[in-house]
């Protein structure tokens, strides 16, 4: 699940380099009278890997969904800046979040099981600036995950786990995207194809100049990557890290995460 050493360090999109940054403030959001996500407020910074850190049933699937405009939040905004202008998300489409240059890798992956590996990642390239550099975007995403090139036609539901979840990262890739979320990467998989898919991250953000929100319950692999991170407890924000240290000595997650 390595990306080519050689290429890795050298972003391959095109462009000038401008801030890409997310700004989540206030937000609150329910299913019905279920309220699930309360005050949440963070921020990503340009170039960052930040964790949303939490157990199931905590509300990180649900602010991943607020941001892309599948949920509806009752309060609060969400904003980002994508090549250095300021957009507000709120009342905005799906569409028209990822037509900004924002992509989720949803949690559980949700491939097309009865297309091939090539047709999944064709479908990612779903907005016009990414249709207007398909070949070259399909070129990368080969040259990221050479394992995807030798399935190219193979059904992704004959893929094994692993393979699942590089095919989901890289039909986000397939979108040129400049704010990546990924929900729950390690969801299913055995030990050694979680810590692979988290150094696949790692190596996109870096390659591609990503800003990442990941939002993972996995503590000692998503603080391998992460710049720092927030634990997110029963919808609200109960810790923000500055660092990684800060993660680690934190009583909260020495609790629930290292059994200590």
């Amino acid at each position: 699940m390595e990306c080519r050493t050689t290429s890795c360090a050298t972003p391959r999109w095109k462009g000038p380099t401008l801030a890409n940054n997310l700004t989540i403030a206030g937000i609150h959001a329910a299913y019905g009278a279920v309220r699930v996500i309360e005050d949440v407020s963070l921020k990503v910074r340009n170039g960052e890997t930040v964790a949303l850190l939490g157990t199931n049933g905590n509300g990180k699937s649900t602010l991943m969904k607020c941001i892309m405009g599948i949920v509806r939040p009752s309060e609060g905004t969400i904003a980002a800046e994508i090549d250095g202008i300021h957009h507000d998300l709120i009342g905005r489409t799906t569409e028209e979040i990822v037509n900004l240059g924002i992509a989720l890798v949803p949690e559980g992956r949700r491939l097309f099981p009865m297309l091939t590996v090539e047709e999944n990642l064709l479908l990612g390239a779903y907005r016009p600036a990414a249709r207007a550099e398909l070949a070259r975007n399909l070129a990368v995403c080969f040259e990221t995950f050479p394992r995807l090139a030798e399935r190219r036609r193979q059904l992704a539901g004959s893929l094994s786990g692993g393979e699942q979840q590089m095919l989901a990262l890289g039909r986000a890739l397939m979108l040129a995207p400049k704010i990546l979320l990924i929900d729950e990467p390690s969801v299913g998989l055995a030990p050694i194809l979680v810590s692979r898919t988290i150094d696949a991250i790692s190596q996109m953000k870096e390659r591609y100049a990503l800003t990442v929100l990941m939002a993972e319950q996995n503590f000692n692999q998503a603080i391998r990557i992460a710049d720092r991170g927030y634990v997110i407890v029963h919808g609200k924000i109960a810790f923000e890290g500055q660092s990684t240290e800060e993660l680690n000595n934190n009583d909260l997650i020495k609790k629930f995460y290292l059994g200590l």
